[in-house]
């Protein structure tokens, strides 16, 4: 599979493990604000997969193995190489767009996934902007379903930006994942020069203030088991 980067160890990718951290590069959306663009636009320099399965062999103290990305699930290897890293005996998480529910599908029905993290961009009328016209949001639809029926954990987040999130756009992300257990709002990086495309944000002012974002958390605790700002 390709690899774009690798972290031995964090204690903040999976929820009370620790974890190191697997990049694979390359993606199917072009959020301005992401600030991964040498993963997007595949300039990482690549990792073989030897150095980590060498890494893993001596355990380090881990608990578990994170996938992100980029977007995983567009890498055509990873069904098998998710099936390697669960021979090792590490529990699994993946971090994953929901732009491919076949995938997930598959990943969920072969038990390889212990815990999966969903970004939901904005709401399904909103995705075309960052995914192309020729996505199909309901793709986003799908994948929601899935995950809350299928994956043993969980938990559905969004970056608040404008115009991406706004309360109305809130409310209508809320009732795609309603019954959710966990729901994370991430406020955006301002490293503006570190994200995918800089020129975005010089011409409005496309983050939200610390009372806009407490604002929609209240709008978001509605709709879910658990509402946090991370």
């Amino acid at each position: 599979m390709d690899i774009g980067g690798f972290q031995k160890n964090s204690m903040s990718d999976y929820p009370n493990k620790i974890a190191c951290v697997i990049f694979t590069p390359g993606c199917n959306f072009h959020c301005p604000y992401c600030h991964n663009p040498s993963l997007v636009n595949r300039t990482a320099k690549p990792v073989r997969e030897r150095t980590i399965f060498s890494f893993l062999k001596k355990r380090e103290l881990l608990d578990g193995v994170v996938i992100t990305g980029g977007e995983p699930t567009i890498q055509k290897d990873l069904i098998s190489f998710c099936q390697k890293i669960k021979e090792t005996g590490f529990s699994l998480k993946l971090d994953t767009n929901g732009s491919n529910p076949d995938v997930l599908k598959e990943l969920f029905k072969q038990k390889l996934i212990d815990f999966t993290a969903m970004d939901v961009k904005t709401d399904l009328k909103n995705y075309n902007f960052l995914a192309g016209k020729k996505f199909d949001p309901q793709k986003i639809k799908a994948s929601i379903s899935l995950i809350m029926k299928k994956s043993p954990d969980y938990e559905f987040r969004t970056t608040c930006l404008k115009p991406f999130v706004d309360e109305k756009i809130i409310e209508n992300i809320g009732k795609l994942i309603s019954g959710a257990k966990q729901y994370a709002l991430q406020p955006c990086s301002e490293k503006i020069s570190q994200m995918m495309t800089p020129d975005f944000f010089k011409t409005k002012d496309r983050f939200l203030t610390t009372q806009e974002l407490s604002s929609i958390a209240v709008k978001a605790e509605f709709y879910v088991q658990k509402c946090l700002i991370r």
